[in-house]
């Protein structure tokens, strides 16, 4: 007799956080309109995404791309009348914060790291040192009501340390929760994870973090993005960061490409029955515009396909 394994229990819902407008700009060398970041957003937002991370209030001498980022906090206000759309934006420091308060952020985020290499290299600083910038911030958001996300990179593996422990990854993350965080994000940075070392990683957080409270942040360096993001929905996860089209990578990450690609999340997502609230063609059209915006194909395989299933049907 042949026995089957019994049916994972996925959540019934998934929150995606589009990363997209911020991370998945931020790197590129060609300049990206203020008006073609926005056309972007909207299109995002007629898909049905409710979370975008729009810009980051950081020094356009270390991040010229996100120079326009007080432009863009105007430029929203316009695209939302029904305020059910939450802009999440990067503030590194208590200066970044008060920009983005300025700006009318509902929500800011804050950027650790889980290896002290990729801490120095990423933020100039230690992991110690980087909690102690985020105190004020997080201390301020409270204050005004404003809801605060964390981000912990080289969850999976380190571009100079290599494997980064599942314990140290857990330091840092319970650090976040504890000075106020509302949602941990835990990045695999360089897409060196695998689903076994992903599953392990996050069972040791959240033995110190509620799983409800953790999102997957995978880029697909290897191609293992998916399949990562499979097994941790199978512990639970129910927040997962995506770039439309594939797009984004990593400064210091030689070779690393962009965060997992949005359509591609979604596509696997209708495929398990689990609900988003997005329009997987108005998706597809959103990374087509922001791909031709940069001269290139989208780096999706679930968009390339459709792409090429309309192009038939049209024929």
């Amino acid at each position: 007799m042949v026995m089957v394994a019994e049916k994972p229990i996925f959540p019934a819902h998934v929150k995606i956080v589009e990363m997209g407008p911020r991370d998945g700009l931020q790197n590129e060398k060609q300049p990206v309109s203020t008006e073609v970041k926005l056309d972007l957003v909207k299109r995002l937002i007629a898909a049905g995404e409710k979370h975008i991370e729009a810009t980051a209030f950081v020094s356009p001498k270390w991040v010229p791309q996100m120079a326009d980022h007080h432009e863009i906090m105007q430029g929203l206000k316009a695209l939302d009348n029904s305020g059910d759309v939450m802009f999440p934006v990067l503030t590194p420091n208590l200066k970044g914060f008060e920009g983005a308060l300025a700006g009318g952020a509902k929500e800011v985020a804050v950027f650790a790291a889980a290896s002290e290499s990729f801490s120095q290299k990423n933020i100039n600083c230690s992991i110690a040192e980087s909690l102690e910038r985020f105190k004020p911030v997080i201390a301020a958001a409270k204050e005004q009501g404003i809801l605060v996300r964390g981000y912990v990179s080289c969850v999976l593996g380190c571009p100079f340390e290599g494997e980064i422990a599942p314990e140290q990854v857990a330091s840092v993350t319970k650090a976040l929760y504890e000075l106020g965080c509302y949602e941990i994000s835990l990045g695999d940075t360089i897409g060196t994870g695998t689903p076994a070392k992903a599953q392990a990683m996050i069972k040791e957080v959240a033995k110190y973090v509620p799983i409800n409270h953790l999102a997957c942040h995978f880029h697909d360096t290897y191609g293992q993005a998916l399949a990562n993001l499979y097994a941790c929905l199978e512990l639970g996860v129910s927040t997962i960061d995506s770039s439309v089209a594939g797009i984004g990578g990593c400064p210091y990450a030689p070779g690393a490409t962009g965060n997992v690609a949005t359509e591609d999340v979604v596509y696997m997502l209708n495929g398990l029955g689990i609900e988003t609230g997005i329009d997987l063609d108005k998706l597809v059209d959103a990374g087509v515009f922001i791909s031709d915006a940069l001269g290139r194909k989208p780096v999706s395989n679930a968009a390339n396909a459709l792409l090429s299933k309309r192009a038939v049907s049209l024929k």
